[in-house]
């Protein structure tokens, strides 16, 4: 499916400049990087993380699940994801007013870095719940509907700068990787994983799919 891989695509870039803000929140607690650089992650992530991708897959990809694929958009994964956007949505709100900011103050500098690695750590890890849970299991579904294709659309003006701008800073600030985040697949790897939502399995399994991991376990 088109969508799913100009989703994952998204993703790459998405992932890389939160490693970019990563880098770039260091390099302004040694008091170098430039200041005006910080509007410039909020409008990659404003615009194009939010406006272009995660909005295609809220309105586009999990509206189908939920209308034409009859899985429950108020609980299970549908819900979680489009939670975890909101929670990220309100770190940056955080972010943004630290970002550009002199960071003078030592709570400044600490609440920035924590914020940066709270954001960082939970974009990547949600980007890994949708790799590798939601989109193929999504398309799988999808398709016992009949549903092979869903509707795209082009960036505007203002995403598209907004993705050339998340290009340009990955040149500026290399992406930082982080050791001590936990990243991996399956919905193990996702925030929301027992807290929102149950599983894949206790969320959206039909009783044929227990009846059948049922008999194969007893074949086995």
């Amino acid at each position: 499916m088109q969508l799913i891989e100009d989703l994952r695509t998204e993703h790459d870039l998405i992932e890389q400049v939160v490693g970019s803000l990563r880098a770039f929140v260091t390099a302004r607690l040694a008091d170098q990087g430039h200041p005006a650089d910080g509007a410039r992650f909020m409008a990659f992530f404003r615009r194009y993380a939010g406006d272009f991708h995660h909005d295609k897959e809220e309105a586009v990809l999990f509206q189908a699940l939920s209308d034409k694929a009859e899985l429950p958009a108020d609980r299970g994964p549908l819900a979680a994801l489009t939670g975890e956007h909101r929670r990220m949505g309100g770190l940056l709100d955080d972010l943004e007013k630290l970002l550009g900011a002199p960071l003078e103050a030592e709570m400044d500098r600490q609440r920035i870095q924590t914020l940066a690695v709270d954001y960082s750590r939970s974009l990547w890890r949600h980007i890994d719940a949708e790799n590798s849970v939601l989109f193929p299991e999504g398309q799988e579904r999808l398709r016992r509907f009949n549903i092979r294709e869903l509707p795209s659309r082009p960036m505007t003006d203002e995403e598209r700068a907004a993705q050339e701008t998340g290009l340009a800073l990955i040149t500026a600030y290399p992406p930082q990787h982080d050791p001590e985040v936990h990243r991996g697949d399956g919905c193990i790897a996702c925030p929301s994983y027992g807290t929102a939502c149950e599983g894949l399995e206790l969320e959206w399994w039909t009783e044929l799919e227990w009846e059948d991991i049922r008999e194969r376990l007893v074949g086995d």
